[in-house]
């Protein structure tokens, strides 16, 4: 066998034997690592918590907003869609969409925020990260919760709706309210881990991003997990025309939702997904 063939038949043994535009497609085809994708969230929150409060309040105002059409829109396909067993399947597409907006949009959604901001704290304790990780939730949360009883009284008390529609959202908005108090905890402590867990797959995600939010809202509209921006355009609806009041919003809903999405949040993904490559900054750092 002469030299030609004999290195025609030798299979590349490293990346050294592949050409450039080899290389960069084994790299477009590798998924990043856990670590990568925790140094990318990490990153951004860094920057989020030195963002101002007139910033960060302004975008919680518009994500409180933005997350008013995952009420409305269900509640429109309930009146257009027949009262059948798989009317559900349908309408919990529409919740997804004030979803995209504020995902897309880059919005500060307060149940994001129990992941991103939450990792530059576990990887660098320290009084000073605690405080502004608390100043982060305290405005975005404020914002995001004023900005739904905004929406929601628009939907209460102008006709931009016609009142087959308004009965729809008051039906649709029932079950934000509906079991109790340890219930709703759990339920909530599925939609933080859920909503922590697609900022999580965003890095990896690439041109995906738009299908990895629906999937994942869709899966909580599906389950009726509780969601403590999207759930307060619902329970203040029901306050505005009647049907629950201040009582019952935060006893029934905003307590034990905010509890729930800050565990399933902190705790089951921020957590887990820190001490799964924590190992590995470990070695960084010393080397």
């Amino acid at each position: 066998m002469d030299d030609h063939t004999a290195n025609r038949l030798t299979p590349a043994s490293s990346a050294d034997d592949l050409t450039r535009g080899e290389r960069k497609a084994v790299d477009h085809q590798s998924r990043p690592s856990a670590a990568l994708i925790h140094e990318t969230i990490r990153a951004e929150g860094e920057r989020e918590l030195e963002r101002s409060a007139v910033a960060l309040m302004m975008s919680g105002l518009a994500a409180g907003l933005s997350i008013g059409f995952s009420v409305v829109v269900p509640a429109i396909l309930m009146v257009a869609l027949p009262d059948t067993s798989w009317e559900h399947l349908l309408t919990s597409l529409g919740y997804t969409v004030g979803f995209l907006i504020v995902v897309l949009g880059r919005q500060q959604l307060f149940t994001e925020n129990t992941l991103t901001p939450v990792l530059p704290l576990l990887r660098g304790p320290s009084w000073r990260r605690l405080g502004l990780v608390l100043r982060l939730w305290a405005i975005v949360l404020a914002s995001n919760i004023v900005a739904t009883w905004i929406f929601s009284a628009v939907l209460a008390y102008t006709p931009v709706f016609d009142p087959e529609t308004k009965e729809a959202l008051a039906e649709f908005s029932r079950t934000t309210m509906a079991s109790p108090f340890w219930t709703t905890f759990l339920k909530a402590v599925f939609a933080g881990w859920l909503i922590a867990l697609m900022v999580w797959l965003m890095p990896a995600s690439g041109d995906s991003k738009p299908f990895v939010i629906v999937i994942v809202t869709y899966v909580v509209a599906m389950g009726q997990f509780a969601h403590i921006i999207a759930g307060s355009v619902e329970a203040s609806f029901l306050v505005h025309i009647g049907a629950a009041t201040l009582r019952d919003y935060a006893g029934m809903f905003f307590l034990p939702t905010l509890l729930g999405n800050m565990l399933g949040g902190v705790a089951l993904v921020a957590c887990f997904n820190f001490g799964q490559v924590a190992p590995e900054l470990q070695d960084t750092d010393r080397s």
